[in-house]
């Protein structure tokens, strides 16, 4: 008798995207969506687990068993209804949460390399049904609590955890004040995630129904400057929410770094996505297209200067990484989707000096060979230099993705919150309050740099606690 092998598993259905010779000459977004037919098939793939894992992977906790059945069944409603009991931003996870190390790492056909495509039928779900009220738009159903205008709840920062909690909140009938300190809503979303990866229309589609549900967006305002804690608190608002990210660059205090032509990645994406500088003259912010670019960094961040990089005209690019392709913080998506589009790796080298002409103006990057040692015990191989061995690099454009801290404008200027060595906000990992009473934070402000849900995450949380206050 022959032994019954294990049955195949059925691969990922595919999902279109531009030509790479193609997308790296323009913005337009790369991933294209899957249409029903393919997302049908594609949800028919779940096993259906009678004890999902997938869900414990979420950190909003999506129902992920239950949209993907739907799907399978063509209920675009019923599935968007119950992404909406969870998850505020659908359309935006679906694209940039990295949902290969969340719901689709534990789902139960991972161990076949072929998980669940979770975040395509996300987006997918978010594309294609039309709510027809912001209500329903909001949460999913038409039941949303009129605006109590006695009831009111600033947010400082309009990135992903504001504006979940504006959301949360607004439909539950407390009027949210949402006070940004740039010149457009969206925090991260608009000013550091590019075009091709995330459409700038499909966060406005998203702020506009937070505005049709009274939510105010109130623009230029810098949180510890124009706008203070103890300024809103007297203008009658019952609870603060900081979410402000951390957007403050970081560099390496390298000699030359002060050459021109260095930008952190930081100023370089903000100048792209948010204040058009691609556009430049008809928009007045010119951004160097640059020859040679050389991109230090390994992560998401490096990946999109690295591929806006190519798309304003770079002759090369390079991504410069200190260990390996293969420890790449990157997700594996973008960095497959860069190298596809050109971009060329470095690996095993970092900077040690950046070197100018007479006018001050970069020329080249002198690197230096690295190699790992044996992991320490955070997991991770530590990178060491090799001893006198040196290369040079060519470059009139360098940007630097090595992260970012806290910014302190806030923090400052608020004495009384409570912060951790690096500057963080302190603040209680279920409710999200910090040591003023009354007074939330969450995303980026509190953890560093994390993903987009996990921000969404924390706003969730704290808009609980907040509104369990303020009706109880």
């Amino acid at each position: 008798m022959k032994k019954k092998g294990k049955s195949k598993v059925r691969p990922r259905t595919p999902m279109s995207m531009l030509d790479p010779k193609e997308r790296a000459k323009m913005f337009s977004e790369v991933a294209l969506g899957y249409n029903l037919k393919e997302a049908i098939a594609e949800a028919r793939r779940c096993l259906q687990c009678k004890k999902p894992s997938c869900i414990k992977g979420c950190p909003v906790d999506v129902d992920c068993k239950s949209f993907i059945r739907m799907v399978a069944e063509n209920d675009l409603h019923g599935a968007f209804t119950k992404i909406k009991e969870t998850n505020s931003l659908p359309a935006i996870c679906g694209r940039v949460c990295p949902q290969e190390n969340q719901c689709e790492m534990v789902c139960k056909l991972c161990p076949t390399g072929h998980p669940i495509a979770i975040g395509r039928l996300e987006r997918f779900v978010a594309d294609n049904y039309y709510a027809s009220t912001s209500c329903e738009e909001e949460t999913g159903s038409g039941v949303c609590i009129p605006i109590d205008e006695n009831l009111k709840v600033a947010a400082i920062g309009s990135g992903p955890s504001s504006l979940t909690l504006a959301g949360f909140l607004a439909a539950r009938g407390v009027k949210v004040s949402v006070f940004e300190a740039l010149h457009a809503p969206g925090g991260v979303l608009v000013y550091g995630i590019p075009e091709f990866r995330l459409p700038k229309s499909v966060v406005q589609r998203e702020i506009e129904s937070l505005k049709n549900l009274q939510v105010d967006f109130l623009c230029n305002y810098v949180g510890g400057m124009t706008v203070s804690i103890d300024d809103l608190f007297h203008q009658g608002y019952k609870a603060v929410f900081i979410g402000v990210g951390a957007g403050l660059p970081k560099f390496m205090n390298l000699p030359g770094e002060n050459l021109i032509g260095i930008y952190s990645a930081n100023e370089y994406l903000t100048r792209v996505n948010l204040m058009h500088g691609y556009r430049f003259p008809e928009y007045d912010t010119p951004v160097p297209p640059g020859k040679n670019v050389v991109v230090i960094g390994g992560g998401n961040v490096a990946m999109d200067a690295a591929r806006t990089a190519l798309r304003l005209g770079a002759g090369n690019v390079k991504v410069v990484y200190r260990r390996t392709k293969g420890e790449m913080p990157a997700r594996l998506e973008e960095l497959e989707h860069a190298l596809e589009e050109g971009v060329e790796l470095e690996i095993l080298c970092t900077p040690v000096s950046f070197h100018g002409d007479e006018q001050g103006v970069l020329q080249k990057v002198v690197m230096q060979r690295m190699e790992l040692l044996e992991a320490d015990e955070s997991g991770r191989k530590k990178p060491v230099p090799l001893e006198g061995d040196f290369f040079e690099l060519e470059a009139d454009l360098v940007i630097m993705a090595v992260g970012t801290g806290s910014n302190m404008v806030l923090t400052q200027t608020t004495p009384e919150l409570k912060l951790n060595k690096r500057g963080y906000i302190l603040a209680d990992a279920q409710s999200g309050e910090t040591s003023m009473d009354m007074v939330f934070a969450g995303g980026d402000i509190v953890t560093g740099a994390a993903t987009v849900v996990e921000a969404m995450g924390a706003g969730r949380r704290a808009a609980k606690e907040i509104l369990r206050r303020l009706k109880a």
